[in-house]
């Protein structure tokens, strides 16, 4: 996972040489253009629909478990749960990070904007009802309710993840899905361990 960002900001560098050259003859600024891409680019970025479909409803559903691990501070003592927490919080957020500049390389919204049918395909989503009760509750209530949740949430990103290796083309994103296949089955596991206990 390390990797990424590093070969993001490669990506970034010989897109930015590419435009430069490709644009000479033009006298406007090149720096504005070094985080889009063109067709002419595109081996450098080779992407599909599925990668762009998976890395805009893996950023929304990325962004709930950093809003999940953060509501653990004011909600529980429990030091495993409150490590685990950090964590996610920690290896999720750079991984939105690189998916946003991903897209904004292959020009493409980050957001989902107005595709239809993407909130169904976004797996293991935790609903409203259960947000606003986690909000509520303290201590081994909130602690079972949230290792709950978030198994459901890391199995729907792992089905998300193996749809992206299958049929996925960017080689970033596949190495990506790839680390949150990984990552999130063993925390899974650790989870059910912590639920058990």
């Amino acid at each position: 996972m390390t990797s990424t960002p590093v070969r993001i900001v490669a990506v970034a560098a010989a897109l930015a040489t590419a435009v430069v050259v490709s644009s000479c003859s033009k006298t406007e600024d090149h720096s504005q253009h070094a985080t889009s891409t063109t067709s002419s680019s595109a081996t450098v970025a080779a992407h599909n629909a599925d990668d762009v479909m998976f890395a805009q409803m893996m950023i929304p559903h990325h962004q709930q478990a950093v809003e999940l691990s953060g509501l653990a501070p004011q909600h529980t003592d429990n030091q495993a749960l409150l490590k685990l927490a950090s964590t996610i919080a920690g290896a999720q957020q750079p991984e939105i990070d690189a998916m946003k500049a991903l897209l904004l390389q292959w020009d493409v919204d980050p957001a989902m904007g107005d595709h239809s049918g993407h909130g169904a395909a976004m797996q293991g989503m935790v609903d409203d009802a259960t947000m606003t009760k986690l909000k509520s509750l303290k201590g081994p209530e909130f602690d079972t309710l949230w290792l709950q949740a978030m198994i459901g949430h890391h199995q729907g990103a792992i089905e998300m993840a193996k749809a992206e290796i299958a049929n996925g083309q960017s080689a970033d994103l596949t190495a990506m899905a790839k680390s949150i296949v990984t990552s999130q089955q063993a925390e899974i596991d650790q989870m059910k361990q912590m639920l058990g206990g």
